[in-house]
C-alpha cells in the first residue's frame, strides 16, 4: 500500500487507480504518509527539521513551514524546545510523535502505521493510539495500522486479522 514494494499478485488501487501505474514518488509524497516503527528519522536533525525536510521532498510550496511543522508537532505533543532537540535526544514515544508528524506535513489523505507502538511503553503507546484515533474521527484521515498488540487492536474501528483470513484461504 505505500508503494515500497510492488505485489506479487493483484492489484492495489487508490482512488481507483493502480499504485503500481501512477507515479511511485509523487504517490508516496502527497497521498500517503507512512509511520514506520523504528521512526527511521534522521539522527543528525532535529524533530522540527525532520518535519521540514519532508516538506521539501515533497516540494511543498508553503510559505512558513517552520511554523506549520511547529504546529503538527504541538498537535502530537511536543512543544517548541523539545522540536528543536536532536532526535537522538528525544525518547522512543517523542520520536514516534515526530514520525507521525513527518507523516501529516503533507496531508495525506491516508496513514499506514507499522508496529507503531512496538518500541514503546504502556503509557506512550496510550498516546500514540489517541493521537491516530483523533487523525481518523476528527481530521478524516483512513489510518491504516499493522500490529500485535491486542490493546492497538482494540482501539481500531475495523480489525483484519491477516493470520484468520491466511487460514480461511488455505481451508
Amino acid at each position: 500500500m505505500s508503494a515500497l514494494d510492488r505485489p506479487k499478485a493483484g492489484k492495489i488501487l487508490y482512488k481507483g487507480q493502480d499504485i503500481s501505474k501512477i507515479d511511485e514518488d509523487e504517490y508516496r509524497s502527497h497521498h500517503i504518509g507512512v509511520v514506520f516503527q523504528s521512526f527511521n528519522l534522521l539522527p543528525h536533525l532535529t524533530a522540527l527539521e525532520n518535519v521540514i525536510l519532508s516538506m521539501d521532498v515533497a516540494n511543498l510550496k508553503i510559505h512558513n513551514k517552520k511554523e506549520l511543522a511547529l504546529s503538527l508537532l504541538k498537535e502530537v505533543g511536543l512543544n517548541e524546545e523539545k522540536a528543536n532537540r536532536r532526535v537522538l535526544k528525544l525518547s522512543g514515544g517523542e520520536q514516534q510523535r515526530v514520525a507521525i508528524a513527518r507523516a501529516l506535513s503533507y496531508d495525506p489523505e491516508v496513514i499506514l502505521a507499522d508496529e507503531p507502538t512496538g518500541n514503546l511503553d504502556a503509557h506512550n503507546e496510550k498516546q500514540i493510539i489517541d493521537i491516530f484515533k483523533k487523525l481518523a474521527h476528527e481530521k478524516g484521515k483512513c489510518v491504516i495500522i499493522v500490529t500485535h498488540s491486542k490493546t492497538v487492536a482494540s482501539n481500531a474501528d475495523e480489525v483484519y486479522d491477516l493470520e484468520k483470513i491466511k487460514e480461511n484461504t488455505i481451508n
